[in-house]
């Protein structure tokens, strides 16, 4: 699988903007949505190779909207990396319990961002 558009679900414009401009400088086509619901709408519409999600937003959060992407005949192919602030064990677990591919803690680290993404190719 060759990931070449990434879907980026955070309700902060700041992370949004962060995110955009790692994966951007790497040649990646970047798409966003500001929620669950809208995430769920574009990756529709726009059939993205990988979703970084975040957790806490509001409306659908990122735990319910990875599960709605699981159970999406059109978008379980899509793997999805949590990116969220809530970093403890137990909700990396949870997170990957909830169908998520991987799971990273912010501040996002660039290089570990990246060669997440490069596991998943």
């Amino acid at each position: 699988m060759t990931i070449n558009k990434i879907l980026i679900v955070d309700d902060s414009p700041t992370e949004r903007h962060l995110l955009s401009g790692i994966l951007t400088r790497q040649g990646y086509q970047v798409i966003m949505a500001e929620d669950g619901e809208q995430a769920i709408v574009k990756a529709k519409a726009e059939h993205p190779d990988l979703v970084l999600m975040d957790v806490v937003m509001p409306g659908i959060n990122g735990f319910q909207a990875t599960r709605m992407f699981i159970k999406d005949q059109i978008l379980q192919h899509i793997p999805v990396i949590i990116c969220s602030t809530k970093g403890q064990e137990i909700d990396k677990i949870w997170g990957l319990r909830q169908g998520a591919r991987d799971y990273i803690a912010k501040p996002v680290v660039a290089s570990e961002l990246l060669q997440k993404i490069s596991r998943l190719s």
